[in-house]
């Protein structure tokens, strides 16, 4: 039987895969999170999903959890579904070992899934919300600037 280390190095290994090989790589292979602080913010947070997912499911340790991964994937170069999409590759790494129920994983990944979506949306939101005020703050300074 796979520890839950073990279940969340598979579940890291198979979402670094969306990356490019060079990225994917670095993320992999640093796990000083002094110089890899994305590949460690990924890392933790999936301990501290997968703890949840099997454990008591508790939403605001699992939003907690997922806010650094997904401030992280709003800002690259990710579709939506892409972005994501990292939670579905959960199903056969946990439908795989009997640490669960079935019909608990099923329910529980489906949750996580729109938990993740939401705030993946709440994030490109702010995001929008920011380069609509830069974009503002540019044009009220753009006649001071010419009278000058």
């Amino acid at each position: 039987m796979a520890s839950t280390h073990e279940l969340v190095e598979r579940w890291f290994a198979q979402t670094i895969e969306s990356y490019p090989d060079l990225s994917a790589g670095f993320l992999a292979s640093e796990r000083d999170p002094f110089r890899n602080p994305a590949g460690h913010a990924l890392r933790s947070g999936m301990s501290a999903i997968m703890e949840e997912l099997l454990g008591n499911w508790d939403t605001e340790k699992i939003a907690a959890a997922l806010d650094p991964i997904i401030r992280l994937r709003a800002v690259q170069d990710f579709t939506p579904s892409q972005a994501v999409g990292f939670v579905f590759l959960l199903r056969p790494i946990l439908l795989a070992t009997s640490l669960a129920p079935p019909a608990t994983i099923e329910a529980r990944i489906d949750q996580l899934a729109l938990i993740t979506f939401d705030h993946y949306m709440k994030c490109r939101e702010q995001i929008a919300e920011v380069r609509a005020n830069e974009v503002q703050r540019r044009i009220r300074l753009r006649p001071v600037l010419r009278s000058q």
